[in-house]
């Protein structure tokens, strides 16, 4: 998606914020500075302010996502999440054969993996930072956690995403047996 969609996706949640939303997504960024956040009285000079401090960006919006849970917006921050899945899954995708075997693997893992989740994620090469925001979204449930951390490791990983590498990885982390699960539901398939 280019810079345009991802700045009218901001436009958007900007326009639906309230000024004391505003006020509090203010208040959670501290950081900023008080000069510099009396400045602002927009959303979308804080998008521009945060974009400024490399913590929001058309692949990075995990830190404005979990400001708008914190401030009671989960509609915003779902917004701005289905924007970044839509973002992700573009052109740069694996072909359809390997995105259904993807789709495969990834059930096996999410029903098989459990809490040892973050092993894998890590071993997939997905940042600590990535892993907490993913914890935080779904905290109680591990299907969903392990559902977030597989697409996450889609999307960085583009065309190159193969099944391949996940079993590996599962492989390198001891988990054979749901590698052995996720080999014997595509021989199925």
């Amino acid at each position: 998606m280019s810079a345009l969609q991802f700045n009218s996706v901001l436009l958007e949640i900007s326009n639906q914020l309230s000024a004391e939303q505003l006020e509090k997504l203010k208040f959670l960024n501290q950081d900023i500075g008080k000069r510099e956040l009396e400045k602002i009285n927009t959303g979308i000079r804080l998008f521009q302010v945060l974009s400024e401090r490399r913590k929001l960006s058309a692949d990075n919006t995990e830190w404005l996502c979990e400001l708008l849970r914190k401030i009671q917006r989960p509609d915003l921050s779902e917004k701005l999440n289905n924007y970044e899945s839509q973002a992700g899954f573009n052109d740069n995708q694996p072909d359809e054969e390997e995105r259904a075997k993807l789709d495969i693997a990834t059930e096996v893992i999410a029903e098989k993996l459990g809490r040892n989740w973050r092993k894998l994620g890590r071993k997939l090469g997905l940042n600590d930072v990535k892993l907490e925001s993913i914890s935080r979204r779904h905290p109680t449930e591990l299907d969903e956690m392990v559902r977030e951390l597989l697409k996450e490791w889609r999307k960085s990983q583009g065309a190159e995403a193969r099944t391949e590498k996940l079993i590996q990885a599962l492989r390198a982390c001891d988990f054979n047996l749901t590698a052995d699960n996720v080999e014997d539901a595509l021989a199925k398939h």
